[in-house]
């Protein structure tokens, strides 16, 4: 059988609403799928915020789901700019709010996550079954992040189900609930056993996934490859292991039609691989934003993201006082934790000349930085996958990473053999520490400043790579086939 039907089951989806790169995922790779002519319907819950921004909307269908005594209806849409249907879940009383899909606005996890999406994962069941009154049955249901884990679980007894293929792009987030809350929740028990969902004495949603999805996969090779040992597992790496000849890693695409330096709105000047002496325009103008001095010759340095230790902002931190001695600027995006936030507003006051940061996220101001900057630094704990490093690479803002996860499967480190085949697209360090950090920095210095020709090579071989979502697409149909015959559908 080949496959023809997918049930797109997220948490989040840009632009309706987002948290992560998650959300990034869910709003561009269904999209990609039906271009290549598959029959891709997403479901998610209906937010307040999802709502508002999805447009017109329908509702299609009512169905009583165990233990909530209120109906849950479906409202039907399309993705805003796309003709991928949606489908959201809506049950006011677990979905209705402002705000964060998973938070409060205390900052806190709402308190009743777990009956939130057991409600949406029951629906999710209901309407892969095709007993939601959609006249509807997909061929695989694709379930992503702890949110949707229990959707496989819910499946796995049914007659006549769809394959399911379960998406990590975290580990590190696991959906974990007491056992009281557990009981509360009605679902079966054999769902509660350290070979199912049991773990150290808690409910976890992601182990649904993991233990009941007929295929699994990461967003990338090497992630793939990561969370089977115990430094990146999260302590379910023997799970992994086991389930190693069903685990995947499919790098996550990008958006080029909107990371795309020649279309650009958001830059002083739009150009291209052939263009980049526009590429200049761009650096003075991100450095007069940032407050600093206006010089074409300085190396520039951006980074863009969560202000916290996975990201490695405290291995910067540690590395700045050496950093700083070198003629250099540096241009910080982010929020994230206090202590970060703190100890790099002061490096800001402290060294006004060389280093600007803005708390908080300028959709703007990631593109100008992506724009207008020498380099981008990365210098991540782990990464799944990561955007940033793919967005430098178009933009000819060479990647400055650690080789973990994505960033190891996208920036080819620029050693003497790499320069001379032509493969090197940025400079990448093994171990996370200060020290390897100033190091590979002081190598892109000292290439930027006396090898122009090796720079140019560099920022020429990024803006070719093709991290497009059509070829990520490509592998997920192959995925979704394979989960098929597992079934033996």
């Amino acid at each position: 059988m080949s496959i023809k039907s997918i049930l797109f089951a997220t948490s989040e989806a840009h632009p309706l609403i987002k948290t992560g790169g998650l959300a990034d995922v869910s709003g561009s790779l269904p999209i990609a799928i039906k271009s290549l002519r598959r029959d891709i319907r997403i479901i998610m819950p209906a937010y307040r915020s999802a709502v508002e921004k999805a447009g017109r909307l329908v509702r299609v269908a009512t169905l009583q789901i165990e233990g909530i005594t209120a109906p849950i209806h479906i409202l039907e849409g399309r993705m805003p700019g796309s003709s991928v249907l949606i489908w959201l879940v809506d049950s006011p009383q677990h979905f209705d709010r402002p705000g964060n899909p998973y938070l409060g606005m205390d900052g806190f996890d709402w308190p009743d996550n777990a009956q939130r999406f057991t409600v949406f994962s029951r629906t999710v069941t209901a309407v892969a079954m095709n007993q939601a009154g959609l006249a509807w049955q997909p061929d695989v249901v694709h379930c992503n992040d702890w949110q949707c884990g229990l959707i496989p679980a819910l499946l796995a007894p049914t007659p006549q189900r769809p394959a399911t293929v379960f998406t990590i792009h975290n580990l590190a987030y696991q959906g974990l609930f007491p056992a009281a809350t557990f009981k509360n929740l009605k679902l079966p028990d054999s769902f509660w056993s350290m070979h199912t969902m049991e773990f150290h004495n808690k409910f976890s949603f992601i182990k649904g996934g993991l233990v009941y999805a007929d295929i699994l996969n990461t967003v990338s090779p090497t992630y793939a490859k990561e969370v089977c040992t115990p430094e990146y597992g999260c302590g379910l790496d023997d799970l992994l292991k086991h389930r190693a000849n069903q685990l995947k890693g499919i790098l996550n695409g990008v958006e080029y039609t909107q990371w795309n330096p020649a279309k650009d709105e958001y830059l002083a000047q739009q150009y291209n691989v052939y263009t980049l002496r526009h590429k200049m325009t761009n650096k003075t103008d991100l450095q007069k934003r940032a407050g600093l001095p206006i010089n074409k010759n300085i190396p520039l340095i951006g980074l863009v993201g969560r202000l916290v230790e996975q990201k490695g902002f405290d291995l910067l931190l540690d590395a700045l006082p050496t950093l700083l001695n070198r003629p250099l600027q540096i241009v910080v995006l982010g929020s994230g934790e206090k202590p970060l936030e703190k100890s790099l507003l002061l490096a800001t006051a402290n060294h006004p000349q060389q280093v600007a940061a803005h708390i908080g996220y300028s959709e703007a101001l990631a593109h100008q930085i992506e724009g207008g900057a020498d380099m981008f630094l990365m210098p991540s704990r782990y990464e799944p996958c990561g955007l940033n490093q793919i967005y430098s690479l178009r933009y000819g803002t060479v990647p400055i990473v650690r080789r973990t996860g994505g960033l190891a499967d996208t920036v080819i480190d620029a050693t003497d053999d790499a320069i001379r085949n032509g493969t090197a697209s940025g400079y990448v360090f093994d171990e996370p520490v200060p020290k390897a950090l100033v190091a590979t920095v002081n190598r892109a210095l000292i290439d930027f400043t006396q090898y122009p020709r090796i720079w140019k090579k560099l920022v020429f071989n990024g803006m070719q790579q093709d991290f497009s979502w059509r070829r990520s697409a490509k592998q997920y149909l192959a995925l979704y086939q394979e989960a098929l015959e597992l079934r033996g559908i």
